[in-house]
């Protein structure tokens, strides 16, 4: 089963997302950087499709034997730029329905059922409570990015305004 550190983070990880968007403007949580990196905005829309997709993937886990997953791209995902053009607001409300919907299930989970295994491409066999893990921690690097867009954007439009 999961750990208690794991069924916390998965409870409260995305509790951090109003504090990093505390007073932004609209334009800076679609600024990109100059390289041309994912907004603050994009972080977010990858995160609640991201969702929906590990879901998809945890019920295919539960129905199927060791399915073989690829890795996700949003870059390959049909789905992908109707995500990003939602509002912002409508990101959050989704990412917090499909967040909401994951607890319930990995709540539900019987240890059989945890046991069940799908095949990662790099990773190899992992059972649910691994592949849980593993969104977890692709989570919090794009909260990270979402922190470090919000600074970036913050400051490119401060100079802006100062000119």
């Amino acid at each position: 089963m999961l750990s208690k550190s794991t069924l916390l983070r998965l409870e409260t990880q995305i509790e951090i997302i109003p504090m990093l968007l505390s007073g932004a403007r609209p334009e800076a949580l679609r600024s990109r950087t100059a390289s041309g990196k994912w907004s603050a905005h994009e972080n977010l829309a990858h995160l609640a499709r991201h969702h929906a997709v590990l879901l998809e993937r945890i019920n295919l886990i539960l129905s199927e034997n060791a399915p073989k997953l690829n890795r996700y791209r949003a870059e390959d995902d049909l789905e992908w730029p109707d995500w990003t053009r939602l509002k912002t607001e409508e990101v959050i409300n989704r990412l917090r329905a499909l967040r909401q919907e994951l607890n319930q299930l990995i709540h539900g989970l019987s240890e059989t059922d945890a046991a069940r295994i799908g095949i990662h491409p790099l990773f190899g066999e992992m059972d649910i409570p691994r592949w849980i893990e593993f969104f977890l921690l692709h989570e919090a690097h794009h909260l990270c990015k979402i922190m470090i867009r919000m600074a970036e954007a913050g400051r490119n439009l401060s100079l802006l305004s100062s000119r």
